[in-house]
């Protein structure tokens, strides 16, 4: 069950996967699902937080003495509105409460201390190597989440891999078929443009929808003939105007609140969605991050509630999705003088499924004294990203093959989910 719409390119849809005569492949394969075909499978769902989530405010060490003294106006005691006691070490930052429940019942899984082992200060340099999967390594040109479409070993659906964002991210670079989708919901305006043009000509046809995208950078309907416009009518047999989230889920009216319920309703119609990704930005915060209130409160109450809101409307589906957070870097152990953190090394992240070996917290954060700390002011990275991901990733999708996911890495997964 979804919305019968779609954008092309920066209206919505992105294609990089093109037929021979210029139809959309997403259109024509689309017609498996239109006529039954069931394409019902595993689904790893991957957010990035752009900007550097603060990792130690996030899930706070509370246990550690140096903590408040380290961070006189951003640190929190375990009370009512306040930390939420995990494990009697870690606390879960109040804006995050909605996820708690999560955890107690095992679901969810948090990883500390984890990042990338090559240090970088620039978000654009830290975002490209966690998106790559190559950590120092400039030039790669795929990203890791594409060479894990690659290595599914099945059948492709046109929707195989997702990204419900504007354009595609580096993430879902390379030579498998991606899609970028930032609105299903615009695929009304394509319907009604269709009909108006049914008995036209192509070119007129193309003309219309160049007034659509006289914004776009690319128009693939440009050389698009009648077999696109009746994949699309074959698409719209499968779909649903009006989309309604189950089970009483209320998602928020945010980017990543949109985002989760368009991955909800792909992964609900069955169209062979196996990787999605989506993102929140606006964590790199500098200045006045407040506790209980300010910027960082702000980001984590709609990142929680978007993630569980997403997990409450799946119901049935959840034993077939694990979902998996990720973001460049942390902050620095100190606070800086404008009430806020600056760019450090380690985060956490957070891993959701029913197979998870939830309910912990799992890598290792030293003691916050100088000399353990990575160049004695940031949290050390004590657990590569990668041995996350090709858990996940692995574990969850059936991918075996750890150096064509991570080329010249050398490590051992994290045993994350179960088997």
């Amino acid at each position: 069950m979804w919305t019968r719409r779609a954008l092309l390119k920066t209206g919505g849809i992105g294609l990089f996967s093109v037929s021979i005569g210029g139809i959309p492949l997403f259109l024509n394969q689309a017609v498996k699902a239109a006529k039954g075909v069931s394409q019902n499978r595993k689904t790893l769902i991957t957010i990035f937080q752009r900007g550097g989530m603060d990792g130690l405010m996030a899930v706070a060490p509370f246990s550690d003495p140096m903590l408040p003294k380290l961070r006189p106006s951003l640190s929190m005691k375990v009370a009512p509105s306040l930390l939420i006691d995990l494990d009697g070490r870690f606390g879960l930052h109040p804006a995050f409460s909605s996820m708690e429940p999560l955890f107690q019942s095992k679901q969810l899984a948090i990883v500390h201390g984890v990042g990338s082992p090559y240090p970088t200060r620039s978000h654009f340099d830290a975002q490209d190597y966690m998106e790559t999967g190559t950590p120092g390594r400039k030039g790669t040109t795929s990203g890791w989440l594409n060479r894990a479409t690659g290595l599914l070993g099945h059948e492709q659906s046109s929707f195989q891999a997702v990204s419900v964002t504007k354009i595609l991210p580096l993430s879902l670079y390379g030579n498998q078929p991606a899609l970028a989708i930032a609105s299903l919901e615009n695929f009304d305006i394509l319907e009604k443009k269709r009909q108006k043009a049914n008995k036209v000509k192509v070119q007129q046809i193309t003309n219309s929808y160049q007034m659509i995208y006289r914004d776009a950078s690319q128009d693939l309907l440009r050389h698009a003939g009648n077999e696109s416009f009746e994949a699309i009518e074959q698409l719209k047999s499968m779909v649903i105007s009006d989309y309604r989230p189950a089970n009483g889920a209320s998602y928020p009216k945010s980017p990543l609140g949109r985002s989760l319920r368009q991955i909800a309703q792909l992964i609900k119609a069955n169209v062979g969605l196996e990787i999605a990704f989506a993102e929140s930005r606006g964590w790199d915060t500098h200045a006045r991050q407040g506790t209980t209130e300010g910027s960082f409160a702000r980001k984590g109450k709609d990142f929680s509630q978007s993630i569980t809101a997403l997990w409450t409307d799946l119901g049935d589906y959840q034993n077939d999705v694990v979902l998996m957070t990720m973001t460049e870097f942390g902050r620095t152990v100190s606070e800086n003088g404008s009430g806020g953190t600056d760019h450090g090394r380690a985060s956490c992240l957070f891993v959701l499924g029913t197979q998870v070996d939830g309910g912990k917290v799992h890598g290792n954060v030293p003691h916050l004294v100088p000399e353990p700390l990575d160049r004695r002011r940031d949290l050390p990275v004590t657990t590569d990203f990668r041995s996350v991901f090709s858990n996940v990733a692995g574990t969850h999708l059936d991918i075996s093959d750890d150096q064509a996911l991570f080329p010249d890495w050398t490590g051992e997964r994290l045993p994350l989910l179960k088997t």
